[in-house]
């Protein structure tokens, strides 16, 4: 090669490294100089079609049958040694073990971080980069793995298609204190600035998901922040996880995205991202429509109450039924032994002979008189049809 190649050759290279260098260097952020809006300018994957995160639209998606329940190894197994968490000015990161993984994808992909997006605690609520048929949760979960069958490591394989998986825990608030979360929100005083970083006791990483990890939406997207590769399975799971409205604050309030020594500080808040076009995507379910049903607390305390309303109810009418069975069983016997012993009287009442009229005292003296008389009457009558016969003998 001449030396004019050579040189546009070395040319190319140096202005190459420099462009790669200048674009490390580069600082983004989620508003500001090269917020959201500017940021695909500067790294040209966030302005693709295949963008993250996505308004999941339920009345949208596509049921896939072939979809099985996510399957974590090795969360629970943390072993002695502590976690590390850090502040990288945009969110608070645990660097998880690389012995943890994840089955239930084409791939095993390696666990090796994962992180939280959280909002500000204004009337607007919003914190979640996902959200459900255009309604926001109050903050979001991350936990990145990478494609370890098909690369050496997390740096090879953000840049392919089917590089990353990464698990999308929506979080919503309620009264009750959620305990595995307080395993980070209780450090966070430690790593308030930008670049700081603390171990923390290790603990189980699976209490972080919720319980039901068979109903989820998977599509094809990218990293939700610079330099928004375009190399991510996501899962993002139906069911919600809840903490507390307290440790929501913490969260809020507590990190800065400036580092100690700057003089302007700045809370570290509303770290997501605007949710991005489908362009032609499918988000795909691994339960039906019918099975994907959630029910509110209130929903299912309605239903377990009519449950047993209706249990004592059907008791009360069995009950009802069978006393009332008992009754007319009673009344039938009662009323078969006062017929048998009616009938009995009836038969000995036609077998007695008819009772003589009764005649009253007068009566019986003017019969008697009437009885005297004739018999008076006849006797005359004998005694004169005697007499002739008498005179006539010789």
């Amino acid at each position: 090669m001449d030396s004019p190649g050579l040189f546009v050759l070395l040319c190319l290279v140096i202005f190459g490294q420099a462009a790669a260098s200048s674009a490390e260097e580069i600082t983004w952020s989620y508003t500001g100089l090269i917020g959201q809006s500017e940021w695909s300018e500067y790294f040209p994957d966030c302005g693709g079609t295949y963008q993250s995160p996505v308004d999941v639209i339920t009345t949208q998606t596509r049921f896939d049958p072939s979809l099985t329940r996510v399957t974590p190894l090795g969360y629970s197994q943390h072993g002695n040694q502590p976690f590390t968490l850090y502040n990288n000015g945009h969110t608070a990161i645990i660097v998880m073990p690389e012995w943890m993984g994840l089955e239930g994808l084409p791939w095993f992909f390696t666990a090796v971080q994962l992180h939280l997006h959280w909002g500000n605690g204004g009337p607007n609520q919003r914190g979640s980069e996902h959200t459900m048929n255009g309604i926001s949760a109050d903050a979001e979960l991350h936990v990145v793995h990478y494609n370890s069958e098909l690369y050496p490591n997390m740096s090879a394989a953000m840049t392919q298609k089917d590089g990353l998986a990464v698990l999308g825990i929506l979080i919503v608030t309620g009264e009750e204190t959620n305990p595995a979360f307080n395993n980070i929100l209780n450090y966070l005083s430690r790593i308030k600035h930008f670049g700081q970083k603390v171990f923390i006791p290790a603990f189980d990483i699976q209490s972080l998901l919720p319980e039901d990890l068979g109903r989820y939406y998977r599509y094809n997207g990218s990293l939700t922040t610079p330099p928004c590769y375009q190399s991510v399975i996501w899962t993002v799971f139906h069911e919600r996880v809840q903490i507390s409205k307290a440790q929501l604050l913490k969260l809020e309030t507590i990190l800065y995205s400036s580092k100690a020594e700057d003089p302007e500080k700045m809370l570290l808040q509303d770290n997501y991202r605007a949710t991005q076009a489908l362009n032609q995507r499918v988000i795909y379910t691994s339960f039906s429509a019918e099975s994907g049903k959630e029910l509110s607390s209130g929903e299912v305390t309605a239903i377990v109450i009519g449950v047993m309303c209706g249990c004592v109810g059907l008791a009360v009418i069995v009950r009802f039924i069978v006393k009332t069975i008992r009754f007319f069983k009673v009344l039938h016997r009662e009323t078969v032994v006062v017929n048998s012993s009616t009938s009995s009287w009836d038969i000995l009442h036609n077998n007695r002979p008819a009772p003589m009229p009764r005649i009253n005292e007068p009566e019986k003296d003017k019969q008697k008189k009437q009885d005297l008389v004739l018999n008076s009457t006849s006797e005359a009558e004998r005694r004169d049809e005697a007499s002739p016969s008498c005179k006539t003998e010789p």
